[in-house]
């Protein structure tokens, strides 16, 4: 059972003119509902080594990658140590990850960050050796090295150990230096195609009359609910990036599908606005359990032959909470009606969950009910 339960109530609402007037007001920039048709990033990854560190390393043992590893470092560098048996504990394997952003020209610098792959138990203090960062292509993009900012901490005894945090990851700011541009030549676009994160027709729909009034009525169409095209030549400006920075931001009120969202680890749930309640009638009631163990010792009589018994006791009793009875929630409640109408059953938050899964399997509710 949930012993807590947070209630995120959204977007209250007092009715569906008080709903119509919040959503009339509430503007988003077009920049922040879609993604733009060839703008976007590049996942990047390598395999490097880190050094530097206390004692807090791989062990060869354990982690023979990072022999090897360090084995053809050292040979690149003119050092041969071919056949030797070594085990230092100062180095540790490590995968680095990046993303290059869109327009990135070469010389520029992008974070990384650096993850322990082997056994090692810290990266604090450690430097990134120069690391190759690969593309989805296998082609290099960027080169990454400089000292690891990690944001943990682990002190150990003889027979007790505390971490805090995460010590085996890190980051390094700017740390990557991008040596590859990718070959996209953004001004020859005729066309560019918003693509929308939340794909709604509604919303495809007032992004193409917003656009279309600001550059004229064949500028946008909608093609579906996800995509609206934009026609770069109609706008008549010098390039496709100037047409982007005019449009980012304008703003429209965007359209989302009902839904009800419920977190049972956390105890969590998030009503939204539009989500309303055919006619349905409730009633809740708790059933308690409560059992308690009240072990007896019994032992023999003095100078008598016998041992010494442990005689258990359970004592079992179950409450029955009569709840309140039916009430009925009229059809086309709102939001805020249902939390009162809730509240005035006296229902338990822990019992809420319950109350809105039976609901909806009912057919009563009538939104997305997501469970995580």
């Amino acid at each position: 059972m949930i012993r807590r339960l947070v209630i995120v109530l959204l977007a209250l609402c007092c009715g569906p003119a008080l709903a119509d007037e919040i959503r009339l007001t509430d503007q988003v920039r077009i920049k922040d509902l879609v993604e733009f048709d060839g703008v976007r990033g590049n996942d990047l990854v390598g395999y490097g080594l880190v050094v530097g560190l206390n004692g807090t390393g791989d062990g060869i043992r354990n982690a023979p990658f990072t022999e090897e590893i360090m084995s053809n470092l050292l040979e690149r560098l003119g050092v041969n140590v071919a056949g030797e048996a070594y085990r230092p504990r100062n180095v540790a394997a490590v995968f680095v990850t990046a993303s290059l952003p869109p327009f990135a020209r070469a010389g520029g610098r992008i974070d990384v960050t650096v993850s322990a792959i082997g056994d090692s138990k810290s990266l604090l203090g450690g430097t990134l050796v120069m690391t190759p960062l690969n593309g989805a292509d296998g082609q290099i993009y960027a080169v990454a090295q400089g000292t690891i900012i990690a944001g943990g901490i682990a002190a150990e005894g003889e027979a007790a150990r505390v971490v805090q945090g995460v010590p085996t990851a890190g980051v390094i700011p700017s740390g990557a230096r991008v040596e590859r541009e990718i070959d996209f030549d953004f001004t020859m676009l005729q066309s560019i195609r918003l693509a929308l994160r939340n794909p709604d027709f509604t919303t495809a729909s007032r992004i193409e009359t917003v656009l279309n009034r600001e550059f004229g009525p064949r500028f946008a169409v909608m093609l579906d609910s996800g995509t609206v095209e934009m026609n770069v030549a109609v706008a008549g400006m010098r390039s496709p990036a100037h047409v982007i920075g005019q449009i980012e931001n304008l703003t429209i009120s965007p359209e989302t599908r009902a839904r009800v969202v419920v977190d049972q680890r956390s105890g969590t749930i998030v009503i939204g606005q539009d989500v309303r309640i055919s006619r349905v009638a409730v009633a809740q009631g708790n059933l308690a359990v409560r059992i308690e163990e009240a072990p007896m010792v019994v032992q023999p009589n003095p100078f008598a032959e016998g041992e010494t018994m442990v005689v258990p006791r359970t004592n079992v009793e179950i409450n029955r909470d009569p709840g309140n009875g039916l009430a009925e929630v009229s059809g086309g409640t709102s939001l805020s009606e249902l939390v009162t109408g809730l509240n005035a059953l006296g229902v338990a938050p822990h019992d809420m969950i319950d109350i809105l899964k039976s609901i909806k399997a009912a057919g009563a509710l009538h939104a997305d009910f997501v469970v995580n």
